[in-house]
Formats: structure tokens, sequence, C-alpha cells
């Protein structure tokens, strides 16, 4: 007897995994890129490393932003994918707009990068520290265009089946960077050393070699290379380019909600004491780590269910969201567990937990692990329901939720608990898990009642 055909959530089920494993890998490399950064820069001294991490903590909320902004051509391509009907034309469109968007982004990025010294100073920071932060942060806004760019690429070759590239190109990012590094920073390969710059220049080759490997396997491979989304690069689609900027703004919103959350707890720890801090930093790199499963979930879910949104496929686009869903519960469920049962091993990977000095460092770091833990379950439904949602090309109201979630429920109590009771750097954390719960419930019931809220076609299917 021939077996029966699998459900159609299953179907969903292997083709999350399949696109979201190599987006989560290479999203976790993508952060090996960025500790080189912090691991060659270090030993420069502690002045160049408080320099960089404030330039860089500025940076990042700013490219994150402008990559939500970019990044919103994914749920575009996956809905003309599904469509079907001038796929080719209108998919090349969608890239060629999406990279206008990535060149404005990353002027008005660079420009925002100038005022760097002022904003350091404005926040109390050493007068010293934060000039050197500023021409440091000037220097590597010269890699927010390529950087844009990059991405725009990754969202085309995810959206197109091919994660795989995301990978493969990452890994080869962190080869780059570290020779980048190796030689700019300390003087090797017949380079002048030119220290704490030499690291954004690496930043910058990085970012232009992983730009031009995206545009290398795009010409490579025959499926993406008919697309030809480099040809005609001067004309403009204005109502396309409206488009992306319409649902790329509430995403890059969103972003910036986000992490200014957790860049603001960082200065609020800072206040309380600088072990705490410490403490925080380490924990948060952690929590940072295993997160970048549930993100590239969402990312799976936003090509997955905007594909079914394009073909008016409700009740597939359901089994993609909640097969999303599950994916994510499953490996929160993993990761949080291991905060608990073996925190010293983890945290052993990025300090000396058995240095007496480190002793209360580590006795911090592992009651921040244990609210981590409690945090990875909703943190990863919240990615992932803001994914799913932005495959429906849903994303003012998500905006909404997560500004207000965020701020009004996660900073208003981590600054009550951390400051005015005994409960100090754990309130900060228990504030930061509130608002990712709030934001979290609330987006989960959105994509639960989708269909109620009329956020898919009247012509869709009745959704599952």
């Amino acid at each position: 007897m021939a077996s029966a055909a699998p459900s159609p959530f299953r179907v969903e089920l292997g083709a999350t995994l399949r696109l979201a494993g190599p987006l989560a890998l290479a999203n976790m490399l993508q952060m090996a890129v960025y500790a080189l950064d912090v691991i060659f820069v270090a030993r420069l001294g502690s002045h160049q490393l408080a320099a960089s991490s404030l330039a860089i903590a500025v940076f990042g909320l700013i490219n994150f932003g402008f990559l939500g902004l970019t990044g919103a051509v994914a749920p575009l391509i996956a809905a003309e994918r599904g469509r079907k009907a001038h796929a080719i034309r209108e998919i090349r469109r969608s890239v060629r707009m999406a990279l206008w968007l990535a060149v404005v982004g990353g002027v008005g990025g660079m420009i925002l990068c100038q005022f760097g010294e002022a904003l350091m100073l404005l926040t109390g920071q050493d007068p010293a520290i934060a000039e050197t932060a500023g021409w440091f942060l000037a220097l590597l806004s010269l890699a927010l265009i390529p950087m844009l760019i990059t991405n725009v690429l990754r969202m085309f070759v995810s959206a197109m089946g091919r994660p795989v590239f995301a990978t493969l190109v990452t890994a080869m990012a962190i080869l780059v960077n570290a020779l980048g590094n190796w030689a700019l920073i300390y003087g090797h390969l017949g380079m002048p050393a030119l220290g704490l710059a030499g690291s954004a220049l690496s930043t910058l080759l990085t970012a232009v070699a992983t730009a031009l490997a995206y545009a290398l396997a795009i010409g490579w491979n025959r499926n993406l290379r008919r697309y030809h989304v480099f040809g005609r690069w001067w004309r403009p689609e204005w109502q396309r380019f409206r488009e992306i900027v319409r649902l790329g703004v509430p995403i890059a919103l969103t972003v910036v909600a986000e992490g200014g959350l957790f860049s603001s707890a960082a200065f609020l720890m800072g206040r309380i004491g600088e072990t705490q801090l410490a403490a925080h930093t380490v924990a948060l790199q952690v929590a940072a780590f295993f997160f970048q499963v549930p993100f590239g979930v969402g990312q799976a879910a936003t090509i997955r269910v905007g594909y079914h949104f394009g073909a008016r496929n409700a009740v597939a686009a359901g089994h993609a969201g909640w097969a999303a869903v599950a994916v994510c519960l499953l490996f929160a469920g993993v990761s949080a567990s291991a905060m608990v049962l073996f925190p010293h091993l983890i945290l052993s990977a990025y300090i000396d937990v058995t240095a007496p000095a480190n002793a209360l460092l580590v006795g911090f770091a592992v009651q921040y692990l244990v609210v981590a833990a409690a945090f990875q379950l909703v943190d990863g439904a919240q990615a992932v329901a803001a994914g799913a949602l932005r495959g429906l090309q849903d994303t003012r109201v998500p905006m909404i939720v997560a500004i207000g979630g965020y701020w009004l429920i996660g900073f208003v109590i981590a600054i009550m608990l951390g400051f005015a009771t005994p409960l100090q750097g754990i309130g900060v954390w228990i504030g930061l898990a509130a608002g990712l719960t709030a934001v979290a419930i609330l987006l989960v019931w959105r994509w639960h009642r989708r269909d109620t809220l009329g956020l898919l076609p009247d012509t869709a299917p009745g959704l599952s």
C-alpha cells in the first residue's frame, strides 16, 4: 500500500525548516563577524575598546533600522513569486527599488553618524573617549551603503529559495574580516598599522566583498540570473519605491524600538554598577546568540507566509505561520533549559568563570541568564509572529504594539524595579522580559485573529 501523503502542516513545517536553517546559521555567523572586531580591538587597549563599543552601539542601531527598511522587499518578492503572473518583471522592479532605497538610506545613515561625538557628550561620556568614538563612527559609516545593498541581495536569494547562499557568503565574510583586521590594525601583509582606524576599514572591506559575493552568486546561479536584478538599474519605479517605504518604515521603527530598549538598559545598568553592567553585557551576548535562531525562523515565516499571501492561499499561509511558531518554541525551550541548567558552561565561552576576580560578575550574569531563559520563549514568539505578519504585509499595527510594549511597559518597569526596589539589575531584566512578553502576546493574538481583522484579501480562502 502507498503511504499516506503528509499533511499540509507537515509540508509547511519541512519547508520552514529548510529555509530557516541556513538563515539562522547565517545570522549566527554574522555575530561571529561582529565578535571578531571586538577581539582584535581589545588588544589595542581599554580606551580604544570603550570608544569602539560606544560607536558600534550607535552604528548598530542606525544600521539595523535601515536593514529593517530595506528588508521590506522580502515579503514583496515572496508575494510576487506566489502570484506567478509577471513574476520576473515584478521581482526585478522590487529588487531594483530596494537597491535604490539602500543607497538613499545609506547616505542618510552616514549623515547621522557624523554627529557621533556630540551624541556621546550628550550622554555624559568622557570627552576623550567621545572624540575617538566620534571619528571612528564617521569612518565606520562608509560601510553602510554596501551593507544595505548586501541586505537587499540577501533577501532576494532567500526569498527565491536559495538561503544557503546567505550562509556561505557570511562564512566568507568571517575570513575576510579576520584577515582585514589582522592586516590593517596591526600592520601585517605590508599594510600600515592603522590601529582603530584599521578596524573600521576592515569593516568597509568586508561589506564591499560581501556585496560583490552576492552579486557573483546571483550571476552564477541560472535560476537567479534570469531575473536580471541589475538590469536597467537607473530606471525608477516610484510606485514600487513608495510601497517598500510604506512597509519598511514601520519595520525599521520596530527594530529601533527593540534595539533602543536593550541599548537603554545598558545605560541603566551602568548607573547601578560597573560589575552589573559587565554581567549584563555578557548575559545579553548569550541571549542575542540564541535569539539568532528564532530571528531566522521569523525571516522564513515572512517568506513562506508572503508566498501564500501572493498566491491567495489563506489556508497554506496559516499553516506556514503556525509551523514557524512551533519550530521557534521548540528551539526556545531547548535554549532556555540550557541557560538554566548549564549557565557556567555557557558563560565560560565569554569569560573565565573560575577566576576569583570574576566571581561577582559571574554571580550577576547567572541571575540575568535565568530571566533571559524565561524570555527566550516570548522573544522568539514575538519575532516569529512579527515575521508572519510581515508576510501578510501588516507592519503598521505591529510597530505600534512594539513601541508601546517595549517602552511604555518594558522600559517603565525596568526603571521602577531597577531603581525603586532592591532588585536593581535583576529588576531591569524583569522589565525587559515584561516588555517582550506584552509584545509577544499581542502579536500572536493578532496573527491568530488575522482572518477576523481582514489581514488577507477577500478572495483568499478561509484560514485554518
